[in-house]
């Protein structure tokens, strides 16, 4: 048995939320009888569910890693008629959506499903998958600098978990510097933010990897399906990271 708006939602009729809005509209039927209550439970797999007069269908699972070009804006659409990252998948039927969020400048791996339990169990602070990101910054930074992020730096909305990072390259002609850095949480622009509070701003930056999935072989603006074990090795990452935390560890 599973939530009505979670079944709704997976058959790819709208966001979780605005499936809520649907229900409590009454325009939600479960065997021919109007639901309006949130929470009810259903069998997807033996009720007869119709929204404004149309049945359901269930759609396949999805899963994708796709290479977010810079100036892409990671939502189904933008009401400043920027490109969106959806623009890319239109030979995919199923409705697809993001698996968290990657800044309109930031580039790289970005994860896409129609399967919301499991963008859910990636994103949910808990959980603490890794990321990790190439970060191109003005200067060069001290390594007595590069350590503040290993250890942790105050943001405006609090403490940083302890960082992994690493210089990879140091350009002295352009002043620039490439930085390896590996996060364990998904604040926005969080990146940026923390090399801003050392003083060396990101000029690029590009997420490389989450969890055990890497971006090599997929060309900027492309896609491919994840394999089955790959998604099973994103779900046991995340449920090995939210059990090493709890309980009494960071959320």
């Amino acid at each position: 048995m599973e939530r009505l708006q979670k079944v709704l939602a997976e058959a790819g009729v709208a966001s979780r939320r605005k499936c809520e809005e649907l229900i409590t509209a009454g325009r939600v039927q479960v065997n021919d009888e109007v639901v309006t209550t949130l929470g009810v439970k259903v069998n997807p797999a033996q009720d007869f569910i119709k929204v404004d007069g149309r049945p359901i269908r269930r759609q396949q699972k999805v899963y994708v890693i796709f290479n977010k070009p810079k100036g892409v804006i990671t939502s189904a659409q933008d009401p400043e008629g920027r490109k969106t990252v959806t623009e890319f998948f239109k030979n995919i039927k199923e409705r697809i959506y993001p698996v968290g969020r990657l800044d309109y400048d930031t580039e790289g791996l970005l994860l896409l499903t129609n399967d919301g339990e499991f963008a859910h169990l990636l994103t949910h602070p808990k959980h603490h998958v890794p990321r990790t990101y190439l970060a191109t910054v003005k200067g060069t930074p001290h390594g007595s600098l590069l350590d503040k992020l290993r250890s942790g730096i105050k943001l405006e909305d609090g403490m940083t978990a302890p960082a992994e990072v690493e210089y990879q390259d140091i350009d002295l002609d352009k002043k620039e510097t490439i930085v390896k850095i590996t996060i364990y949480e998904g604040r926005n622009r969080q990146v940026r933010r923390m090399f801003d509070a050392i003083h060396h701003p990101v000029i690029k930056l590009k997420r490389v990897q989450f969890g055990p999935i890497q971006l090599s072989g997929v060309p900027r603006g492309k896609h491919r399906h994840l394999t089955p074990q790959e998604v099973e090795e994103l779900r046991e990452e995340a449920l090995k990271a939210g059990q090493d935390q709890a309980p009494g560890g960071d959320t």
